[in-house]
């Protein structure tokens, strides 16, 4: 284990990002004005890149358009809160799929204070942009030992050869989870967990030897990617990949980890969390928001070549 204090990253951590990873050297691209946004979800359809993101100040769930990935236009509440509903008091980190026709979005309900938990909702649209929700109760609670009172994060894959619906989704602590788990489900609502975490922190990595949570799945060249965040402690956030073969068993480590890591004095300083990420024929693009302070707001960085794994 590292001798450094929890207040200090590895000196390997000061290179702020590795494996061809660079970031955009701009501003973020979204926040400033906007307050707190966070864990992005991006999308590509219609022609355009749809970045759905948790927005705090409004508590709600917006969503932002794109031509280039890079700059945004106006953002659109697309799902807000259920007042009416005691398991959602927020509504945040939500993932959306594209299936038939229809816009599927899963999302966290969160309840902070006395018997704070998360749950998993789900609500469709047919624009991208105005969703409804398909049951007023949660499709996920937390109800295995390894979740305590949390399950959030979800990651979401249609799969046409096994006619399934896959989720990768976080569980754990209710400020930051503890590690990602694996379930199915044949139309989105009713869903069959694979029991334990298929995917926990290597105590081993000094950079993320407290926990991992909120991944994205990029099925690409035969391999299922896994992009997370790995924890330091819970303050203290940097992006890895790993991959495997089934996106269930057999993971293994890119060993360029961590791939993106806070830039010391920077918008994202302390911390950087929630990677999504996509190839789009020329380059991949990952966005990510980072933490200095309270703020919190969201980034690009981009790498040139196809294969991720050096």
């Amino acid at each position: 284990m590292s001798s450094l204090s929890d207040n200090q990253f590895p000196v390997s951590s000061l290179q702020t990002t590795s494996a061809g990873w660079v970031k955009s050297g701009q501003p973020p691209i979204l926040g400033g004005a906007l307050g707190v946004c966070f864990d992005p979800a991006i999308l590509v359809s219609d022609g355009l890149y749809r970045l759905y993101f948790s927005w705090r100040t409004k508590h709600s769930i917006a969503v932002v358009e794109s031509v280039d990935g890079a700059t945004w236009g106006k953002p659109v509440i697309c799902l807000a809160p259920d007042d009416g509903a005691e398991w959602e008091q927020e509504v945040n980190r939500q993932i959306v799929v594209f299936k038939d026709g229809v816009y599927h979005m899963w999302y966290t309900g969160q309840v902070f204070g006395e018997g704070e938990r998360s749950a998993i909702g789900y609500a469709t649209s047919t624009d991208g942009r105005v969703f409804r929700r398909v049951l007023a109760r949660p499709v996920m609670v937390p109800d295995q030992p390894w979740e305590l009172s949390a399950v959030m994060c979800p990651h979401v894959e249609w799969n046409g050869d096994l006619r399934l619906f896959q989720m990768w989704y976080s569980g754990g602590e209710q400020y930051e989870p503890d590690a990602i788990g694996y379930a199915t489900s044949p139309d989105g609502i009713e869903w069959t967990k694979h029991g334990e975490p298929v995917f926990s922190s290597d105590r081993a990595l000094a950079w993320e030897q407290q926990k991992v949570t909120a991944c994205q799945i990029v099925r690409h060249g035969g391999w299922h990617y896994m992009f997370y965040i790995g924890f330091r402690n819970v303050h203290q956030a940097a992006i890895g990949i790993a991959r495997s073969r089934d996106g269930i068993m057999g993971w293994e480590r890119l060993p360029q980890n961590p791939v993106i890591s806070p830039t010391p004095g920077a918008w994202d300083g302390e911390a950087v969390y929630k990677p999504t990420a996509l190839w789009d024929g020329s380059q991949w693009k990952l966005w990510y928001n980072g933490r200095q302070g309270h703020v919190e707001q969201i980034g690009l960085a981009t790498r040139l070549g196809e294969d991720l794994w050096l």
